[in-house]
């Protein structure tokens, strides 16, 4: 069953991010399914720090774009969803190709959210993992 309260899909996320750091750091989303959202970033000079790697900053910023969306779109219709905390665990570098993360809610509540975001390289090895907690708004 979808946890989505308004309407989701690939075209609706990507124009909601145009002229922002998504867009200038070329993250893609790729799918939505029904309780996922799923987007890429490049590893390219973007991206890259001094060491050749993604940057730890973009695999945060990938994560709080998923985790971000996900509340946004799965909170009630005129409410507002936004950040308490995030945290990261950078597991292994990439150094080309794309990083592909996907996110999933692991609690949905009234006042919060927490949502888990999985990132990957292209061989499948898990890159990073992140957690978001989020505050939901109520309508003033």
């Amino acid at each position: 069953m979808p946890i989505w309260k308004k309407s989701i899909s690939i075209e609706e996320l990507a124009s909601i991010h145009v002229g922002t750091t998504v867009e200038h750091l070329g993250i893609e989303f790729l799918e939505v399914g029904p309780d996922f959202i799923k987007a890429r970033v490049p590893v390219d000079t973007r991206t890259k720090q001094p060491y050749g790697l993604l940057h730890g900053g973009v695999s945060v910023v990938l994560a709080e774009t998923l985790g971000s969306c996900g509340a946004a779109y799965s909170a009630p219709e005129g409410h507002r969803a936004v950040g308490l905390d995030i945290n990261a665990n950078h597991l292994k570098g990439a150094t080309s190709g794309w990083v592909t993360g996907i996110t999933r809610p692991v609690h949905i509540g009234r006042t919060t959210q927490v949502w888990q975001i999985d990132m990957t390289n292209d061989a499948g090895e898990l890159t990073c993992v992140s957690r978001i907690t989020m505050a939901v708004l109520a309508p003033r």
